[in-house]
């Protein structure tokens, strides 16, 4: 196969349906096989795909074992040229895979590729091109800084707001709603690091893929819509817990070593008390919500 698409489901049956319908809708002759991997989802995802996409091979997680050890279970077995992961809460416009396809194999350099991620408004999905989350970047985008100066190389480094979203270039780190990379950059990086669990896990790899000299690229000629959040409502403290736990780790793995056991102290507080704030915030809506 040429390529092999992995699609991670908790319990989005109807935008899973929609979304492997533009995945075949666009396809126009790529060499494919497609990967549904359900992790224990509740509603009628399993069924659906048996009855509606029986071409689709279907792996069943007895539990919610996270994004990245999902994804390793088809990365491991699968063989071929490139490995797409996509969100099931995504839908493909016209021959965006094939585009993309057709954009690593004309440029051998290229180890993972995004494309342009919009939202169901049409509106650019900032994270689809990013730069790695340093100390220095993070701060700016905590504290409003990076709004406040949107076209600063400096202050709006993380999302790259200076940057023409209709032009390509090389980023850091692209969507992990559509990522696609070449299975040689899997044979030599590794996997998806399993210790993070739903967030982080795309900048890891895309951090890994760069520092073993592979360029990552966002490629605006392909386009998705992405309904950014619909596969963690169902459990949105779970989701608030596990983000500010990537931040954790995320530092931890790959920029703890450069900083001073004080200076470490207070980037970790900084994670601590804004995750205390995002779960007070979830707590307090979820109140008013019960009153209404």
């Amino acid at each position: 196969m040429m390529l092999s698409i992995v699609i991670v489901n908790y319990n989005t049956e109807k935008l899973l349906r929609s979304c492997l319908e533009s995945v075949y809708a666009g396809a126009n002759g790529t060499p494919l096989d497609i990967w549904v991997v359900d992790n224990n989802s509740h509603d009628n995802s399993v069924a659906m795909l048996k009855s509606l996409f029986p071409m689709v091979r279907v792996i069943q997680n007895p539990s919610n074992v996270g994004f990245s050890r999902a994804n390793n279970v088809v990365i491991s077995q699968s063989r071929s040229d490139y490995i797409l992961l996509l969100n099931p809460d995504t839908l493909i416009i016209d021959d965006a895979i094939e585009r993309v396809v057709k954009f690593m194999k004309e440029h051998p350099e290229v180890g993972i590729a995004g494309c342009k991620v919009l939202n169901r408004d049409g509106t650019l999905q900032l994270a689809c091109r990013r730069s790695i989350p340093t100390p220095e970047v993070a701060f700016y985008r905590v504290t409003g800084l990076s709004k406040l100066f949107p076209r600063s190389r400096v202050m709006a480094k993380y999302n790259m707001t200076y940057e023409s979203p209709d032009r390509m270039h090389e980023v850091d780190a692209v969507s992990g709603a559509f990522l696609m990379i070449r299975r040689a950059v899997v044979d030599q990086i590794g996997p998806l690091d399993e210790r993070f669990f739903m967030y982080g896990e795309e900048l890891d790899w895309c951090l890994r893929a760069k520092r073993a000299g592979w360029s990552v690229v966002y490629y605006p000629e392909a386009q998705i819509v992405h309904y950014k959040g619909e596969s963690t409502k169902y459990n949105s403290r779970k989701a608030a817990i596990e983000f500010h736990r990537a931040m954790y780790l995320f530092h931890r793995k790959h920029f703890a070593r450069d900083y001073s056991p004080v200076t470490n102290f207070f980037i970790y507080a900084g994670i601590g008390i804004k995750a205390l704030c995002s779960w007070r915030s979830l707590l307090f809506s979820a109140k008013v919500g019960s009153k209404r």
